[in-house]
């Protein structure tokens, strides 16, 4: 129960999916958590039933495509909290899925403003309280679409490809700050935004796509948010603390082939 203990945890995309199941889950491991997302019922609401189990958590309006607002919650957090310890970079959009060919320049720019400038700008935000702390753990939710491709939604891949590169040098850029950084690769979990994906993709039955992209993986079925979630705490505590620069690969068997 105090994997992460007293060390203050910022999630981005916290209110739904990957990134509500972290910060439950970094909240019952001790942390203090900061949740980042522009879904503001929700992460009131997640805030809230933290708060009433006994966690200290704080919900921020943020839009990480934004400097000045990222800037701005990051000092928040600081203030709130005593300082940053752990960054994970989950907020992520899927984005418009259509062949190269037909996206138009708005297409691409709002999916890598979201899922690659944010993941910039928030690490570029979280060293110095890192620094000022004496060590951190950036944790970048990629895909295994980071690692492999696919003949779908273009920007997306494109953008967890630059999420994985972005990770190993920022590893190297701020090792010797005692700031590690890694990034996870999911393969299909049942959030909200691969059920959108699925149904913009044509799925007429949901459960029976659902089950079909879980034969995608040698296990056999989709994975759960808290399948993520676990990875992320081992990453963020100091069990993993001669990790960095790493893939922690969380998709069922999908990219063993």
């Amino acid at each position: 129960m105090n994997r992460v203990h007293g060390k203050v945890c910022i999630v981005t995309g916290a209110a739904l999916g990957i990134g509500r199941a972290c910060a439950l889950r970094l909240a019952e491991e001790g942390a203090k958590v900061a949740l980042f997302d522009m879904r503001d019922a929700e992460g009131e609401a997640l805030a809230a039933e933290l708060r009433a189990r006994g966690h200290e958590a704080t919900y921020w309006t943020v839009d990480v495509s934004r400097e000045t607002e990222v800037s701005a919650a990051m000092v928040a957090v600081a203030a709130r909290f005593g300082g940053v310890h752990v960054l994970v970079n989950n907020a992520g959009i899927a984005g418009a899925n259509k062949p190269t060919h037909e996206l138009s320049e708005a297409e691409w720019d709002r999916v890598q403003a979201v899922n690659v400038k944010g993941v910039f700008l928030c690490t570029k935000h979280a060293i110095a309280h890192m620094r000022r702390a004496g060590q951190g753990s950036i944790v970048n939710l990629s895909s295994i679409y980071g690692l492999v491709g696919a003949a779908d939604v273009p920007p997306y891949h494109a953008s967890k490809g630059a999420v994985r590169l972005m990770s190993k040098n920022d590893a190297l850029i701020y090792a010797g700050d005692r700031i590690r950084v890694n990034s996870v690769h999911p393969g299909f979990i049942r959030t909200p935004m691969v059920e959108a994906h699925l149904r913009d993709s044509g799925a007429q039955d949901l459960e029976a796509a659902v089950a079909e992209v879980g034969r995608l993986h040698p296990l056999g079925h989709m994975g759960e948010a808290d399948d993520i979630a676990w990875g992320v705490v081992y990453l963020a505590s100091d069990e993993s603390k001669f990790v960095t620069g790493a893939e922690l690969v969380i998709d069922g068997g999908y990219t063993a082939r």
